[in-house]
């Protein structure tokens, strides 16, 4: 299929969301004032993974008791062969990680649902606090949960933003290792808590929002030459050289460069265009829409924890240090 969003035998995708429909053109619309129950079902969250020990044949049946298998209480559909010592989040513990944060702090699901045949299960939601960078220039910022159950990703809560011009999307990775944290990781080896996460987190939106803003804001403010933002990208992708192609003949670079002089969404808008923050916005631009990928689902995935998330943790530091 074209994307990994889940989709079950009868043409049902398993995601739901509120809003704008998804590029994709897929899942359930829901509204602001539907349960978390009714995200379970909408989402197609509505199954368990359950376990297996892993059974093999040689002339007769063996069992290997350090491993076993995760399928679907739904389909039997296989997901992953995993230790035995593998602590799964079921789907339903993704949604309920907000109940109480929906019902009490005032945060609103807006996506939620599985990729890869349910290997992967996430959900999104808005914090509410909100504002501009720039002037006419809004970031909202949300709260991610997501999950896997093959080992290919850690039980992980991040808070990120979203530029309202272009859908960009910033990890908010602004505090110090001291403080209380804008990503929570838990390890499958780790029996997942979600009380434990939220307290980690601390669940000061408003804090690590004020934090966001106030550093963008600097960022807007700190204008970068043609020539400073070249070198700037050109330290950024230092790594995607080669002794046949210079950083500065590679895709990557050319792109954010385009991105950066009047290309990207939202570019030439005053405090945004010639400065720090543009800059930033070109890098994440490139990273959530442009970065090579198999399909769109593989760009989101890298953008939120794979190579792009990576670009866009470098760019801040960067530009911090200009």
């Amino acid at each position: 299929m074209a994307h990994d969003i889940s989709i079950r035998a009868d043409g049902f995708a398993e995601m739901a969301y509120v809003g704008q429909l998804p590029w994709h053109g897929l899942g359930q619309v829901l509204t602001d004032n539907d349960s978390i129950d009714d995200w379970r079902v909408a989402a197609g969250l509505d199954w368990t993974i359950q376990r297996s020990p892993v059974q093999f044949m040689n002339g007769s049946m063996h069992t290997w008791p350090q491993n076993e298998v995760l399928y679907r209480s739904d389909t039997n559909d296989p997901l992953a062969v995993v230790s035995n010592r593998y602590n799964v989040v079921q789907p339903v513990e993704v949604l309920e990680f907000f109940r109480n944060l929906v019902s009490e702090h005032g945060f609103k699901l807006e996506t939620a649902g599985s990729l890869k045949g349910g290997r992967r299960i996430w959900a999104l939601a808005r914090t509410g606090f909100d504002g501009d960078v720039v002037t006419n220039d809004r970031v909202n910022t949300y709260l991610l949960l997501v999950t896997s159950c093959d080992g290919g990703l850690a039980t992980t809560a991040k808070f990120t933003s979203v530029r309202v011009v272009c859908k960009n999307t910033l990890q908010m990775g602004m505090w110090s290792a001291a403080e209380t944290g804008t990503t929570v990781k838990v390890r499958h080896s780790t029996v997942f808590d979600p009380t434990a996460v939220k307290g980690n987190l601390g669940l000061n939106a408003n804090i690590v929002f004020d934090s966001f803003m106030g550093k963008m804001k600097s960022f807007a403010e700190k204008s970068l030459s043609g020539q400073a933002a070249t070198e700037v990208i050109e330290r950024l992708f230092a790594s995607s050289g080669s002794a046949n192609l210079p950083v500065r003949e590679t895709r990557g670079f050319k792109t954010v460069m385009q991105l950066f002089n009047g290309a990207g969404k939202g570019s030439t808008m005053d405090g945004v265009a010639g400065t720090g923050w543009g800059l930033v916005n070109a890098v994440t631009e490139y990273a959530d829409f442009h970065i090579r990928a198999k399909n769109q689902d593989n760009r989101l995935n890298s953008a939120w924890f794979g190579e792009g998330a990576n670009l866009k943790d470098r760019i801040v530091d960067l530009v911090e240090m200009v």
